[in-house]
């Protein structure tokens, strides 16, 4: 016998349920956004999102909302609930992005946080909403602490990591042709560097960087896509050998929205403080060129920011020296 053409009403019941079961995604994200919206402000100030008290109790609070309505639909199970606080979460962040009040770079950093620290807080509150009889008031409890702590946390000092990180590659030209590339990098195309993760996450494609000599020593202007400039003052400068360049911003160094403000070089959270490169002659005739970079990672959840940092900066060493090297050996 032939199988009965689904009724239109089992079709709506079963639409129904899928509806029901993206709810709590749905309630979750829409409570970070809303969320988000207040926590809005600069470094420093009361209410930014990169206070620990935003960073850790908004996606605890997101997931705890998303288990919360699930319960509501019927028994849960914990493993579902973690994947929906996760699952609301990644909406979360996809809806700053879509609304515009955060940026790419930001949201890709902080997206595996926020995924963890909400599945545990489903976790949490589905626990609370089977052994107690009112788990709503651990919910507003979970809304209220943000917004309290939020407006006291920017008193607390941020800790301040310095690290620096080193890189070497030997170049097949002589020092002279690879400082000439150090001195002036000239309509830098975009496949030479966007291999970088930084560049591949969303920070602006470098442009040029060329040298001038001023009354106070050389100095190199650094060009980027999205109108970013700066220029990088020489403090140590033996031509052919070692330069030392500190970075030095002008107020209009960084256009609005052209790099997120929680990672801005020189902001309340990041810093270059100086780069080095030491070129070593060899026997053979080619170059040992090294790079350093200093850095400063100012935030109250170092133990997540700085290997980001590292790995990021590391990485941007790599392709930068192969930047030069390839520039270097094509000239000779």
């Amino acid at each position: 016998m032939s199988e009965r053409p689904a009724s239109p009403a089992s079709d709506a019941q079963r639409r129904y349920q899928r509806l029901r079961q993206l709810w709590p995604v749905a309630a979750g994200a829409l409570t970070g956004v809303a969320l988000r919206l207040g926590f809005s402000g600069r470094g420093g100030e009361a209410y930014t999102p990169m206070m620990a008290s935003f960073l850790f109790l908004v996606p605890t609070l997101v997931g705890a909302t998303a288990a919360y309505f699930d319960e509501r639909n019927g028994p849960g199970r914990p493993s579902t609930q973690f994947v929906l606080g996760a699952l609301a979460n990644l909406a979360f962040v996809a809806g700053t992005l879509a609304v515009m009040i955060e940026g790419l770079i930001c949201a890709i950093l902080i997206v595996p946080l926020f995924m963890l620290v909400g599945g545990l807080g489903a976790l949490l509150m589905g626990w609370v909403y089977r052994r107690f009889r009112r788990p709503d008031r651990t919910l507003y409890t979970l809304a209220a602490l943000p917004l309290l702590l939020g407006a006291f946390e920017q008193h607390v000092p941020l800790p301040v990591e310095v690290h620096s990180e080193e890189r070497s590659r030997i170049v097949q030209a002589t020092p002279e042709r690879v400082w000439q590339q150090l001195e002036n990098a000239r309509e830098i195309q975009p496949d030479e560097v966007e291999h970088a993760w930084m560049y591949r996450i969303g920070v602006p494609l470098p442009e040029a960087g060329l040298t001038e000599q001023t009354a106070d020593g050389p100095v190199r202007h650094v060009t980027m896509a999205r109108g970013i400039h700066f220029d990088q003052v020489a403090t140590l400068w033996r031509p052919q050998e070692h330069v030392r360049w500190t970075y030095r911003f002008a107020a209009d160094s960084f256009p609005p929205h052209a790099l997120d403000d929680h990672v801005r070089i020189g902001g309340h959270y990041f810093d270059l403080i100086d780069t080095d490169y030491q070129l070593t002659p060899r026997p053979d005739g080619s170059t040992e060129l090294q790079i350093r970079m200093r850095y400063r990672v100012s935030t109250m959840f170092n133990w997540y920011a700085l290997p980001i940092a590292r790995w990021l900066i590391s990485n941007f060493e790599e392709v930068i020296l192969g930047f030069y090297a390839h520039r270097a050996e094509a000239t000779g």
